[in-house]
């Protein structure tokens, strides 16, 4: 089950994150939300449309259909909300959010600092 999820992972990674920050945005339908619970239930749940006890056909029947699936989520949102959600998967923060706290201090330093010549 691990392989097969990281394969998937491989496949959909851009289209999750993005789906991520839109679920994050404050103004998120709640059918993007039923959504996303759905293609997750997909992925977790024994039941799929072609068992994976098929050698081949049993894991492409997930690398088509929950890409297929996020790509529609993500193609059905608000404009406001997808461009934000591309802007964030971007690395790129839209106007009005605040970029997260630096990790260290500008006064921070190494310990060993001091014992260097």
């Amino acid at each position: 089950m691990w392989k097969r999820l990281s394969v998937l992972w491989l496949a959909v990674r851009g289209d999750a994150k993005r789906l991520w920050y839109a679920l994050g945005h404050p103004e998120a339908p709640g059918w993007l939300k039923a959504g996303a619970l759905a293609v997750v239930l997909y992925l977790l749940s024994p039941v799929d449309l072609i068992p994976d006890m098929i050698p081949v056909l049993g894991v492409v029947d997930d690398l088509v259909i929950v890409p297929m699936a996020l790509r529609w989520l993500l193609s059905r949102l608000p404009a406001h909300i997808r461009e934000h959600a591309e802007a964030r998967a971007g690395g790129t923060y839209p106007p009005g959010d605040q970029r997260p706290a630096q990790r260290r201090s500008a006064g921070a330093q190494s310990p060993w600092k001091p014992l260097r010549r």
